[in-house]
């Protein structure tokens, strides 16, 4: 019944005067697609303003990161190259006491021969000496067989028995 009640309105009003209203609704339906154009094209260039600004910001960020990023490098690498120079350092020290360890074995090794030259020299000498003494001894008594013994040789001759 909507669409009877429909027709008879159109078919009751003169045809321009339904022209005209048709006219006036694509007339304001062109304003509006114009005015969606100019809102998109609008929206395009915030849109690329936004990008443009939000690329300068993170090209900037990324600068900074950089930098930054390049300073603590080469901070790394100054502190990286001391340490390799004092472990250079640490390793001539190390090789050089082993050099100065190797120097006091081996002294001391000559040490320990020379101390055990000497014993053996003082034994020899002290044998020699006691055998000298009972030689000394023995010449005195029989030169002189009246004299005493001095008590210090008899000592001596009673070691050496």
């Amino acid at each position: 019944m909507a669409n009877t009640a429909e027709i008879r309105k159109i078919m009751t009003k003169p045809l321009p005067e339904i022209l005209d209203e048709i006219e006036d609704s694509i007339r304001l339906a062109d304003e509006a697609a114009k005015n969606a154009r100019e809102a998109a094209v609008e929206a395009r260039k915030a849109g690329e303003k936004a990008a443009i600004e939000a690329r300068k910001g993170s090209e900037k960020a990324i600068a900074e990161a950089t930098e930054i990023l390049n300073h603590r490098i080469l901070k790394n690498e100054e502190a990286i190259h001391l340490l390799d120079e004092h472990i250079i350092k640490i390793k001539d020290s190390i090789k050089v006491e082993h050099e100065y360890i190797a120097k006091v074995e081996r002294t001391a090794e000559n040490a320990l021969q020379i101390g055990q030259n000497a014993l053996k020299l003082a034994e020899l000498l002290k044998t020699a000496l006691m055998d000298g003494v009972v030689a000394i001894d023995k010449r005195v008594s029989e030169k002189a067989p009246d004299i005493k013994e001095a008590p210090a040789l008899r000592a001596t001759r009673q070691k050496t028995k």
